[in-house]
């Protein structure tokens, strides 16, 4: 089998919530040398933002994501050994600690789960705030945790403004200075993203942790 239909594959069994069927591929493909970030940005991320466009739409509900971040997890608990290896310790992540919060009014937690899956296996050190998470919740944890990058989740557009609400709390308390911000979710667009005054909007999770990572070589 070719990656491409690897990758199709991983695809359709996240949007049609198929638990075997997204172990079996990705067994499949992890044996047959397939890359598992690419797996990942290829398969896994791309029916993931299926699964959101289908909510958007009202063809999916509440219940359909909640199975689609299940059948995620399983498919990243197979992949993530070998994103281990493919990877390594090799960008310094350990060094750099990140907070990642879906915000106010959204409870949407697969886009932000898997980056931070895939920046706990780059590294990181990783606080997950959850979901629904009040600002001023959002902003003590960069008070005390003193975190090298901030990165927010919205999937809902109503819920978008709040990532910009955060980014002002951040400037008026004096804590912006010190922490790069990345924003994400299928309608956060590159052009909103600077308008709020992010340093960054991540187009899927690998491309986020990416940046991420560039960041922190940078600073290294």
């Amino acid at each position: 089998m070719s990656e491409a239909r690897y990758f199709d594959a991983l695809r359709d069994s996240l949007v049609s919530l198929d638990f075997e069927g997204v172990s079996r591929t990705a067994e499949a493909a992890m044996r047959a040398g397939v890359p598992p970030l690419k797996a990942v940005s290829e398969g896994l991320a791309v029916g993931l933002r299926i699964v959101g466009e289908k909510f958007e739409s009202k063809e999916y509900f509440l219940s359909e994501l909640v199975v689609a971040a299940e059948v995620m997890r399983e498919g990243m608990s197979i992949i993530q050994p070998y994103i281990k290896g493919e990877i390594g310790m090799s960008t310094g992540g350990a060094k750099c600690k990140v907070v990642l919060a879906t915000v106010q009014g959204d409870n949407h937690d697969i886009g932000k789960s898997l980056v931070g899956t895939l920046l706990r296996a780059s590294g990181f050190d990783v606080l997950d705030l959850g979901v629904d998470v009040p600002t001023a919740s959002i902003v003590e944890a960069v008070r005390e945790k003193k975190p090298h990058i901030l990165g927010l989740s919205a999937l809902l557009t109503v819920t978008m403004p709040e990532m910009g609400i955060i980014i002002k709390e951040l400037t008026t308390t004096g804590l912006r200075g010190g922490v790069k911000v990345i924003v994400g979710g299928s309608p956060v667009t590159k052009e909103f993203a600077e308008k709020i005054g992010a340093d960054y909007r991540g187009a899927d999770a690998v491309d986020g942790v990416n940046k991420c990572n560039d960041w922190v070589s940078r600073s290294g």
